[in-house]
C-alpha cells in the first residue's frame, strides 16, 4: 500500500503515513534500516503521550522560534529519518528562520548524503550543506563529528531532531544553544538541550514554524525575553507526567 492509497478515516492515519515515509525512505537510499528501529521507538513514546502536542511542548517549540529568529547563525541538522518524515516542512522551518539545512549522519556515506540533499532540494531548498566535510565536533569518533565548517561548526543555534546523545553532549560542550526534538523526555539528548520538544517531529516542526511564522515581526528584546521563560526542566517534567498518568483511551493494536 502507497501512501496515497492509505484511507485518511482510517483510525491509524497519520502512524501509518509516518511508517510508509520511513519504508519509503529506506527504499529510496536516504534512511538507514536502523531508522525503522528508531521509528518504532519513537511511535512508542508517541502512544504514551496521547499523540498529542502538549501545552509544555507548543511552549518548547515557541522558544524554539524565538532562539531562531534570534539566532547569528542558526542550522537544522537532518538525518535520514528527518528527510523522509518531512522533507517539506523542514526546509519551510529553515525558511521561516533564515536557517541553514546541513545533512549530519551517524551511518554516513557520501552518496547518502547526496540523496538526502537532492530529497530536500525536491521539498523546496535552494542549498544544502553536508558535502564538504571540512569541519568537526571535537570530541566525537564516529561519522556524525564530521560536519561543514561553515554550516554546523560555525552555527550559534542548531535544531537536531531525532538527535543521537553523544553528539548534543559534543555540541552542548561546543557552547552552542541547541533545540532538541524527541518524543522520549528521558533521553539524553533533549535532557542535554537548552529548550527540549518533547514531541512528534511531524507535529513539531509545522508547529515552530508557525511560532516562527508570528514571531517574524518580534524584537531582539521580546525574543530573548520568550527564550529566557523558557525552562527546560518543567517541560521535561511535563511530559513525564503525561506519560506515567496517561491512559489508553483507544485499544487499537495495530
Amino acid at each position: 500500500m502507497t501512501e496515497t492509497a492509505i484511507p485518511e478515516d482510517h483510525p491509524r492515519y497519520a502512524s501509518l503515513v509516518t511508517r510508509h515515509r520511513i519504508e519509503a525512505g529506506v527504499e529510496k537510499g536516504i534512511t538507514s534500516k536502523q531508522g525503522l528501529i528508531a521509528q518504532g521507538r519513537g511511535e512508542a513514546f508517541d502512544y504514551l503521550l496521547g499523540e498529542r502536542t502538549l501545552p509544555s511542548a507548543d511552549a518548547a517549540a515557541r522558544a524554539a522560534a524565538a532562539a531562531l529568529l534570534a539566532a547569528d547563525h542558526p542550522v537544522v541538522s537532518v538525518n535520514g529519518n528527518v528527510a523522509a518524515l518531512a522533507p517539506a516542512e523542514t526546509v519551510e522551518l529553515a525558511e521561516a528562520v533564515g536557517a541553514d539545512l546541513e545533512v549530519n549522519l551517524f551511518n554516513h556515506t557520501d552518496e547518502r548524503v547526496r540523496r538526502i540533499a537532492d530529497h530536500l532540494r525536491e521539498h523546496g531548498a535552494d542549498e544544502v550543506k553536508g558535502l564538504a566535510g571540512d569541519g568537526e565536533i571535537p570530541g566525537l569518533d564516529h561519522a556524525r563529528g564530521t560536519v561543514d565548517a561553515d554550516g554546523i561548526e560555525a552555527a550559534d543555534v542548531v535544531v537536531v531532531p531525532l538527535e543521537d546523545g553523544d553528539r548534543a553532549a559534543a555540541l552542548d560542550a561546543m557552547g552552542k544553544t541547541e533545540i532538541v526534538i524527541d518524543l522520549n523526555p528521558g533521553s539524553r539528548s533533549p535532557r542535554t538541550a537548552d529548550i527540549p520538544i518533547i514531541d512528534n517531529l511531524v507535529r513539531a516542526v509545522p508547529n515552530a514554524t508557525a511560532h516562527a511564522r508570528d514571531l517574524a515581526d518580534a524584537g531582539t528584546a521580546e525574543l530573548d525575553a520568550i527564550v529566557a521563560d523558557f525552562d527546560a526542566d518543567d517541560a521535561l517534567a511535563a511530559a513525564e507526567a503525561a506519560i506515567r498518568e496517561g491512559s489508553f483511551a483507544v485499544d487499537d493494536p495495530e
